[in-house]
């Protein structure tokens, strides 16, 4: 396993028992699947945000957050992964997604603010949001798991996403599913009133 410079050569702190990193198939089996998963969806909202949807750009966008929230689904409907002493080794710092959300921004300009009620049993008032943000806070949480994941900690990338899906991402990835799906449904759905027609 390799590690970064502040880490212990080991990877784990000297208290940290030896133990395998994924216990069991099941466990490998997921890891693999939301890691392919998550990659699809950073190399989807990637070309999206370069301006290669062009004017299908909001179709595909909720094709990609429809596709990663199966992945959140998954996460969710499987047992609570634990870490054991409840410690997360450090990994490299996050990329910075500036250059995704402007592109995502810049493509859906039209319609990027949104208001949102985040916690439908708790917020009394609308909120504003915006879609480029959403997704790109998605892509920040899938890249941090990722990190583990690529450096061998299978555990600690499925604790990272499963904690994160339920906590942060998967709140912003559904409120994006939904405002897609409005933008959709009006551009197909909304018909200007014919003359003479009441």
């Amino acid at each position: 396993m390799s590690s970064s410079p502040a880490e212990p050569q080991s990877g784990h702190p000297q208290s940290c028992p030896a133990r395998p990193e994924v216990p069991g198939e099941g466990w490998q089996r997921l890891a693999e699947g939301v890691a392919g998963q998550a990659s699809d969806f950073l190399d989807g909202v990637g070309a999206l945000a370069r301006g290669d949807g062009e004017a299908e750009t909001v179709p595909l966008l909720l094709l990609e957050v429809s596709q990663i929230l199966l992945a959140g689904a998954r996460l969710g409907a499987s047992k609570d992964v634990i870490l054991p002493g409840n410690w997360e080794p450090r990994i490299a710092a996050d990329p910075d997604l500036d250059t995704l959300r402007a592109g995502l921004a810049g493509q859906l300009a039209a319609c990027d603010e949104y208001a949102e009620l985040f916690d439908p049993y708790a917020d009394g008032h609308p909120t504003s949001f915006r879609l480029s943000d959403d997704i790109a806070t998605v892509a920040a949480d899938l890249i941090h798991g990722l990190a583990h994941y690529r450096e061998g900690r299978l555990l600690e990338a499925l604790w990272w996403w499963q904690y994160s899906y339920l906590n942060h991402w998967g709140n912003h990835a559904t409120a994006a599913l939904r405002a897609l799906h409005a933008v959709l449904a009006h551009a197909l759905l909304d018909v200007t009133e014919e003359p003479g027609q009441a």
